[in-house]
């Protein structure tokens, strides 16, 4: 296996379109480094420029660290694993796995050999003499997996590898890929738009948008420090709430933050892990809220300054936990994120122009819609971005 660099990598297409810009990556030896962006945010041509099927506009690809931008694709020594699962229709799985060993002119003990260690790792073993007309996706899709597998090559490439399959196969194949990458520990760059699959399967988990990075993280870092609104807004379901608050820190150092007539009390621990928020006294900034940091105060003890009165506007019972919508009377923070989940899913805004909260409550709680709540915030995880830059306010 092999490390792969993309050092300051950019593609810019002849009618001038500029589809990334300056992408710096280093996945390490046996790392699994998953790639993750709305639709057109440039992943899928990061992973072609790696695998030579894109050719680079300027920066460099290292693979083992040897330059590979004008090497062609068959030369790289990369496997990569598509969408659509291209599998001969006419051939045998055991065929289609071996294919690649076939065209090289392995011996045939050896091909047999590696075939069958291949198809044991996937659990195919007994479906080597089946046609792929026969087989389920999930099936189908290890079979294309195996292919690259059976190369022993320096890295593979894994193109939304599971997004034609239903979601309770992409669960069950997310953690095979996760098993296999594991024992194999094998260089690994994985695309996906869905933030889900990348927080589960990622050593590290790298966000672009609009052809840029944004932040490149392991999957826990990513959630609790996101760098900006947009990858706060991208990462995590449903998306971290996000309204425009006021910032104030009083006489006695004791700081604030208020929206709607709402007022909760920052704890001391925030100010200091968060020196800059100091410089934002008397100014507008964008407060974020995990749903899974709010809950019932009927059955959520807390200290004073942490609570929201609301009204319930929809409860979602969902069995180990109770989504709750209610509205606040703040500006909403939109991001592009949120924009494009509002129109795909056709959700309601809060009446009046405020904003739509969510909570991610206990199973216990006992809400029902039209119902006045108080709701408990754990203000010892708020976020806070600024409201010009969207950048995150730390240190």
């Amino acid at each position: 296996m092999a490390g792969i660099e993309l050092d300051r990598v950019s593609k810019v297409y002849p009618d001038g379109t500029r589809a990334i810009t300056d992408l710096s990556i280093d996945v390490m030896d046996g790392e699994l480094l998953v790639v993750v962006g709305p639709s057109g945010c440039g992943k899928t041509t990061a992973l072609r420029m790696i695998a030579g099927l894109e050719k680079i506009s300027d920066g460099e690809v290292r693979i083992g660290g040897e330059v590979v931008n004008t090497m062609p694709a068959r030369d790289r020594d990369v496997a990569m694993v598509f969408q659509s699962y291209a599998l001969y229709p006419h051939l045998t799985v055991f065929d289609n796995i071996a294919f690649g060993l076939t065209l090289r002119k392995t011996p045939r003990d050896v091909v047999e050999r590696r075939v069958r260690e291949v198809a044991e790792l996937l659990e195919l073993g007994e479906h080597l003499r089946r046609k792929p007309r026969h087989l389920s996706g999930g099936q189908r899709q290890r079979v294309a997996m195996g292919r690259a597998i059976v190369r022993e090559p320096r890295a593979f490439l894994m193109d939304e590898p599971l997004s034609n399959l239903d979601a309770k196969l992409r669960v069950q194949m997310r953690a095979q890929i996760a098993r296999i990458q594991r024992d194999l520990r094998a260089t690994t760059v994985y695309v996906t738009h869905d933030q889900t699959e990348a927080m589960t399967l990622g050593d590290r988990v790298a966000v672009m948008r609009a052809g840029v990075l944004q932040q490149i993280a392991s999957p826990q870092e990513l959630y609790d420090e996101p760098v900006d609104t947009s990858v706060a807004a991208f990462i995590g379901s449903p998306p971290m709430n996000m309204v425009v608050a006021g910032f104030d820190v009083d006489d006695d150092g004791g700081a604030s933050v208020s929206f709607g007539g709402h007022r909760l009390a920052v704890p001391q621990i925030v100010l200091r892990k968060r020196p800059a928020l100091a410089a934002y006294s008397g100014r507008q900034l964008v407060l974020g809220i995990r749903s899974e940091d709010m809950d019932d105060a009927a059955i959520a003890d807390g200290p004073e300054g942490t609570t929201l009165r609301s009204v319930a506007d929809l409860v979602e019972a969902m069995g180990a936990d109770v989504m709750v919508h209610f509205p606040v009377r703040a500006e909403q923070a939109r991001t592009e994120e949120h924009e494009t989940l509002d129109r795909e899913s056709g959700r309601v805004r809060a009446p009046g122009g405020g904003a739509l909260l969510v909570g991610r409550f206990r199973p216990r709680t006992r809400i029902f819609e039209g119902q006045p709540i108080t709701v408990r915030v754990d203000t010892e995880r708020l976020h806070f971005f600024d409201l010009d830059t969207g950048h995150s306010i730390r240190r």
